[in-house]
């Protein structure tokens, strides 16, 4: 590898790893957050009350896992998670409502950060040229990443978040048997992810679950919400060229 391809890798690591780690550092604090405030307090005593982000990161999840989908699918895709923050919900002061508050934390503290990030773009101006261009992409990828673990994380299956509000919101006799797809849920999402757009492509109809629940709501609210409050920057708009 040449020394300007080494060069262009660094730098789109540093428009990528900044804000990702921003993100998911942010959502998983955010829950752990919320559950000492509604009187659990298993992940402050477990140090995940923190914006330390070598706290939330999985070994697995957060870099193994999506590197090897980034060098598969030659940067055209990829995917993790982070340490899951523990939460004992029987400890908060009212579990149902409160295990609602507490998963919804993690996906409105991304929606934040890319409010932030909006209007930060019209700060960017006061910087020199080449800060000013580094710092505008950031940002840019700091509203997409953020919009797009708010939605995907608001998906209403468990383990998601949006699976455990739904738990808690809909009446028993569905919150249940949802409730009891948590143990099989992450093996739903993959074979969502993977499994279902192969069938799709094999039988020639479009079964891509991703793209109608997460990238179109995606690109609607980078577009219609978070760009015009960044001032429509033509970097939020080469995201999704």
């Amino acid at each position: 590898m040449t020394a300007v391809a080494y060069e262009e890798l660094l730098y789109s690591a540093s428009i990528w790893v900044l804000p990702a780690l921003i993100a998911i550092t942010l959502h998983e604090a955010a829950h752990g957050f919320v559950a000492w405030c509604l009187g659990d307090d298993t992940a402050y005593r477990a140090g995940r009350v923190t914006i330390n982000p070598l706290r939330h990161i999985d070994l697995f999840g957060t870099i193994l896992m999506l590197a090897i989908l980034l060098i598969v699918s030659g940067g055209r895709f990829g995917f993790g998670y982070a340490k899951p923050v523990p939460v004992a919900f029987h400890r908060l002061d009212r579990p149902r409502r409160d295990m609602v508050l507490v998963a919804a934390a993690g996906p409105l503290s991304n929606f934040l950060l890319a409010f932030l990030s909006a209007l930060l773009f019209h700060l960017v101006v006061i910087f020199p040229a080449a800060a000013e261009t580094w710092l505008s992409e950031n940002l840019a990828r700091s509203i997409f990443l953020n919009v797009l673990l708010a939605v995907f994380n608001m998906i209403p299956l468990p383990p998601l978040d949006g699976g455990r509000v739904a738990v808690g919101i809909l009446p028993h006799m569905i919150a249940v048997p949802l409730a009891r797809l948590e143990r099989y849920g992450m093996f739903i999402i993959l074979g969502a992810i993977f499994l279902l757009p192969m069938l799709g492509d094999y039988l020639g109809i479009d079964l891509n679950v991703l793209s109608w629940l997460v990238w179109e709501p995606v690109g609607w609210i980078v577009f219609e919400v978070f760009a015009g409050l960044a001032g429509n920057p033509r970097e939020v708009y080469e995201m999704f060229m």
